[in-house]
């Protein structure tokens, strides 16, 4: 199994509100893990929100906190509820109501990666599911909540930038027209998930840097925006989508000639993002 639920990155002053995360980023592939799947120990990463970490890791330098995941989305999706159960990868797991990311393959324990290409020959027992959501899921999601309920202790507010990375070929059936192909997206679940003035400063940071942002399509935000995202109590969520292509190759799952400018232009948006709420009263409910 991976060495470690998490990894958390600390300022050495708590100044921001703001912590940043990386669910999907985890490359410990235990060769445990690689020897039960059917795939080679390159598409099994194709799932893999690559290389995000490094891209947000100057999180600390900012006064903020930032946590990544170690284990990998193939093997446990901490952007899923672990309730999300796939019978047709899980035994012994009884049908429910219809989840559309469960049919598709991408409950919490993924039945397959990038494509529809299938993890596993069989099933895994149950026993060994529920092992990896309580070595895994609740030991990431509780260190993430700790993070969080400290921000808003010292700060009256906590936002969460949970920072993802989308293929490019995402964006082909939204672009229309004369529209200019968007960078990143915003997912604030329509305004349920983040105060709309976290999300204009996030949008604006981005815009000032020279990405072109979009908000909530195709992706709106999922589990952990919508778990964590409580607004009118203080804590906002914002999940943001990168365009692969703008910083790795996809094929090939290495950095790009441009990825270095692409890390320099976040350093730039973390260090906006990370002052929301600094030297003002809390931002109001909404």
């Amino acid at each position: 199994m991976p060495m470690t639920a998490y990894e958390v990155l600390r300022p050495d002053r708590n100044l921001s509100c703001v912590v940043f995360a990386s669910p999907h980023s985890g490359r410990d592939y235990a060769g445990s893990f690689l020897r039960r799947t059917v795939l080679d120990e390159h598409a099994i990463r194709s799932s893999e929100d690559a290389f995000v970490d490094l891209l947000f890791d100057c999180a600390p330098r900012y006064g903020a906190s930032f946590i990544r995941a170690g284990a990998p989305r193939a093997f446990l999706d901490l952007n899923r509820a672990p309730e999300e159960l796939d019978p047709a990868v899980i035994e012994g797991v009884a049908r429910q109501g219809h989840n559309p990311r469960v049919a598709s393959g991408l409950g919490v324990i993924p039945r397959v990666v990038a494509n529809g290409r299938a993890i596993y020959r069989g099933k895994l027992s149950q026993s060994e599911a529920e092992l990896r959501i309580e070595r895994y899921w609740r030991p990431y999601h509780a260190k993430l909540q700790e993070l969080l309920t400290q921000a808003h202790h010292r700060h009256g507010q906590a936002v969460l930038i949970d920072c993802h990375s989308m293929p490019h070929e995402a964006m082909d059936g939204v672009v229309r027209g004369g529209m200019r192909r968007p960078d990143v997206v915003l997912g604030d679940r329509f305004g349920a998930a983040a105060g709309g003035e976290v999300v204009d400063r996030v949008e604006a940071a981005f815009a000032a840097a020279g990405f072109i942002v979009t908000r909530n399509s195709p992706f709106a935000g999922a589990y952990i925006t919508q778990a964590y995202g409580r607004p009118s109590r203080g804590q906002h969520a914002v999940q943001v989508e990168i365009d692969r292509a703008l910083y790795m190759n996809e094929r090939l799952i290495r950095p790009n000639g441009n990825f270095e400018a692409v890390q320099t232009a976040l350093q730039q948006v973390v260090a906006e993002v990370a002052q929301i709420g600094q030297g003002q009263i809390p931002l109001a409910a909404e």
